[in-house]
């Protein structure tokens, strides 16, 4: 079994507003030095057999119809591997 992750971002140019009241947020806290935040989705697939080119075009889909709304969010495929590690496997905008 493994596991592939999508990174949902909003684009650069559309507001985030949840990540500006983070943002705002941070000195009143005591963090200091951060310039700017952003707020994403992160889903995490377990996908049964191996995660070949026909898996990562299906998940590409599922993610590009299902979990992005791409007229205003970005979102990055990955695959992880034993250890956790991982490397890109698709990108869309």
């Amino acid at each position: 079994m493994a596991r592939v992750v999508v990174d949902v971002m909003l684009k650069p140019e559309i507001l985030d507003p949840q990540g500006q009241a983070v943002q705002r947020a941070l000195p009143r806290l005591g963090f200091q030095g951060i310039s700017d935040v952003r707020q994403g989705k992160r889903f995490e697939l377990e996908v049964d057999g191996p995660v070949d080119d026909a898996a990562l075009a299906r998940i590409h889909e599922l993610a590009e119809t299902f979990l992005a709304n791409t007229v205003i969010e970005d979102f990055v495929v990955k695959v992880e591997d034993a250890e956790g590690a991982e490397k890109v496997a698709g990108y869309a905008k």
